[in-house]
């Protein structure tokens, strides 16, 4: 006589998949401090691990390598030329949102209230303002730092209470994600690069926010940069930056902005 088991165990799983339902979409994050889902607070210092070329001296002119300039684009680089820039007091163009944090140097992150995260840079002395829960203060003119609406991203699906059984048949079980998501606009025309490389003010940029922990205790933030422009961009512009968390303000260093 042919076995049972198998239909048995399927039945059974069957009934527990029945009993408790499956799993509905998981809450989202109150907005601002109140549903941080990491601590980011604190100064950073960034790490320059890729693209110090570009990054730790001003590149060569007309040097856009590795990212995806259109033909436009590529005419406006060949056109850079930082006495006009410094003449004309735009010596913060490379220090725009979009490029900011590929800037050596470091990062105070502070909550000013409940609902902004706020960035202060010692490179540019640039100030960034991430807004949760809402537009109601989105600026009135494009700027540096452009209008930036933040949200913590949601935790993965759930089974209250939990089912753990094989067959494969169990929902998908897994940790809070650590990632904070931002979104800015209203950007006034700057430069990804120090030498000129150009973004215009419909670009959309993207930041992912992340926190990582070492076994000897340090504490790294990872920032994942998607820069979408239609206007100087073929495709968009993605980089990753890192930064290691400092136990103090010690080498906080204040410095404007530089065309060259």
């Amino acid at each position: 006589m042919k076995s049972k088991l198998p239909i048995l165990i399927l039945a059974t799983a069957s009934g527990l998949c029945a009993q408790f339902g499956p799993p509905g979409p998981p809450p989202a994050p109150a907005p601002g401090k109140p549903g941080a889902t990491i601590d980011l607070t604190g100064y950073w210092v960034a790490y320059v691990t890729e693209d110090w070329r570009w990054r730790m001296v001003t590149p060569l002119k007309g040097d856009a390598a590795s990212i995806p300039t259109n033909a436009e684009g590529r005419r406006v680089l060949d056109a850079w030329d930082p006495a006009k820039d410094e003449a004309a007091g735009l010596q913060c163009k490379a220090y725009g949102a979009p490029a900011i944090m590929r800037v050596p140097g470091r990062l105070h992150i502070t909550w000013p209230d409940d609902l902004t995260l706020k960035i202060e840079t010692d490179a540019g002395q640039q100030t960034r303002l991430f807004h949760f829960g809402g537009e109601t203060s989105r600026a009135a003119a494009p700027s540096w730092q452009g209008y930036s609406s933040a949200k913590w991203e949601g935790a993965l699906p759930t089974v209250n209470p939990p089912v753990v059984f094989g067959l494969g048949l169990a929902a998908r079980l897994g940790s809070k994600s650590r990632s904070l998501e931002v979104t800015t606009t209203q950007l006034r025309p700057g430069y990804l690069r120090k030498n000129g490389v150009p973004y215009s003010d419909k670009t959309v940029l993207k930041e992912y926010y992340d926190l990582f922990s070492e076994p000897n205790a340090d504490t790294w933030l990872m920032v994942t940069t998607v820069v979408d422009d239609p206007t100087y961009l073929a495709l968009p512009f993605v980089t990753t930056s890192h930064f290691k968390k400092l136990a103090d303000a010690s080498g906080w260093d204040p410095e404007p902005c530089t065309a060259r």
